[in-house]
């Protein structure tokens, strides 16, 4: 089984929505599903039940079960964007379900919200927006007073604050995100040498070892096209950590 995503851009602030996708599994299986900084608003339908939940930024590559005969609609975060009811830690490496009603709407911060269409799902992020409930956290090192940049807070409070907001260090969403670009590259065709030089790793073994951790591919399966299952992962940011 490959499962093949179909994604767009959105309308929505991209600073607070990176990306809409959709993909559907046709028997049970299991896939490969990369590390990311992302969270990932997930809802999935299978025979007529209606799943809902949040799903957390993954640290390291994990091998995760697909459902047959399953839909599944995604809206990936952009980094600094919260979803209130959860916090960016209680989710790294994790889910967070929502209770879903008998008439199949979702609850989420104590509301209940219409499931979304991969056709209408902006309405459903401009709902959420509009209840305070999807926020966007400033990440940035500068704090602003009347309009001018003062001295902001030390760096261990500014790395401390991005942890809150994100769950990750800012050496975690670097190493992640380059990963990821690396992957990119290779399934694009270029050799190893064009990666590491590009990317900055210090050698084919340092490549080797952040492919095994983050992406469960090596350079040679990556550039030979592996068709085994994998999460849609790729081209989230112009380059590492941006």
């Amino acid at each position: 089984m490959a499962l093949r995503f179909e994604h767009r851009d959105t309308e929505i602030d991209a600073t607070i929505v990176d990306r809409v996708w959709r993909t559907r599994s046709d028997a049970e299986d299991t896939m490969t599903s990369a590390a990311r900084t992302s969270h990932h608003l997930i809802i999935s339908r299978t025979h007529g039940r209606l799943l809902a939940g949040l799903r957390g930024p993954e640290t390291r590559a994990t091998i995760a079960p697909v459902p047959p005969d399953t839909e599944f609609l995604g809206v990936r975060l952009a980094l600094g964007t919260v979803l209130r009811p959860h916090p960016a830690a209680s989710v790294v490496d994790g889910y967070a379900p929502f209770p879903v009603t008998d008439s199949g709407r979702i609850v989420i911060g104590g509301g209940d919200w219409e499931a979304p269409t991969y056709e209408n799902v902006e309405h459903f992020v401009r709902r959420l927006q509009g209840a305070g409930l999807l926020v966007r956290q400033r990440l940035g090192d500068e704090e602003h007073v009347g309009g001018r940049p003062e001295a902001g807070p030390s760096a261990r409070t500014r790395q401390r604050r991005y942890r809150a907001i994100t769950g990750l260090s800012q050496t975690a969403v670097t190493q992640i995100d380059r990963a990821n670009a690396a992957a990119t590259m290779l399934r694009d065709g270029h050799d190893w040498p064009t990666v590491v030089g590009t990317l900055g790793y210090f050698d084919q073994a340092h490549l080797a070892h952040a492919l095994r951790r983050y992406i469960g591919r090596t350079a040679r399966e990556l550039r030979a096209g592996d068709r085994a299952a994998m999460s849609f992962l790729y081209k989230t940011r112009p380059r590492p950590g941006s």
